[in-house]
């Protein structure tokens, strides 16, 4: 990839962005300083995601403009709690200003048969999301490693009305990896509904960003990667946009999330 390319994908990785702190000792300082990161010289990120606890803090900042949108999580990160409890995560996340939900499926029970769980969990929270409140749904793909559990477990989340599908927490030993991109972009193509895709966990660099970007151009199309069908959950990964952009530097792998 030559330097224009380079920072051609940098600019496209900018703006899909859901610039992340999911740090169990995350501290209201450092989501001040996360929303201001998100508004870049060189544009702004798609969204933030944020504990929930975080979501009024940066809701208050940001305002209404609805410029960068507000993710947060529930049932996170283990997938263990019960629904009526991430009912009402989801229910207080809303009423505090999240504009975007990322919901981890009980991805434990579904390894074990349990594909009921996996629709009950989706279709309650789907049913407690306005239509102006995207859905996005984690499926810890780096668990459930089978490639026929991770294509089941994004049929189900499809059907049951998710927004998104997202590979990983960021909190497991194996998050995002193009090997489960592959499996999740085929089923959203085959599906033939409007459902984006998420990769997180492990993106630490513009280079690693055009591998996905490659991927689900030739799965999707080439004018498919937009904020509406397509995000990167990474904090790391504004640190190399903003030097490739900035001309001070090339885009190298990076780990982190």
């Amino acid at each position: 990839m030559d330097n224009r390319e380079l920072r051609e994908c940098a600019a496209v990785a900018l703006s899909v962005l859901d610039l992340t702190n999911l740090k169990d000792d995350c501290t209201a300082a450092e989501i001040e300083t996360l929303c201001a990161r998100a508004q870049t010289a060189h544009g702004a990120t798609a969204a933030i995601c944020i504990w929930p606890r975080f979501v009024a803090q940066a809701r208050a900042i940001f305002g209404e403009n609805g410029l960068i949108r507000i993710a947060t999580v529930v049932n996170f990160p283990s997938g263990d709690l019960a629904v009526d409890e991430v009912v009402r995560e989801t229910v207080q996340a809303i009423a505090d200003g999240a504009d975007e939900i990322d919901l981890v499926i009980p991805y434990r029970r579904f390894k074990e048969g349990d594909e009921a769980a996996v629709a009950g969990m989706v279709r309650a929270v789907r049913a407690v999301c306005p239509q102006s409140v995207l859905l996005k749904t984690i499926l810890e793909t780096g668990e459930l490693k089978d490639p026929q559990l991770i294509r089941r477990a994004s049929e189900i989340a499809i059907a049951e009305g998710s927004d998104f599908i997202k590979t990983s927490t960021g909190k497991v030993a194996v998050n995002a990896t193009l090997e489960a991109a592959d499996i999740m972009l085929q089923v959203i193509r085959d599906s033939r509904r409007n459902v984006g895709f998420k990769p997180a966990g492990g993106i630490g660099s513009v280079a690693d960003a055009a591998l996905y970007f490659r991927h689900a151009s030739a799965i999707m199309g080439e004018n498919w990667i937009m904020p509406s069908t397509f995000r990167f959950g990474a904090s790391g990964l504004l640190n190399d946009i903003d030097a490739v952009l900035s001309g001070t530097a090339f885009s190298t792998p990076q780990a982190g999330y």
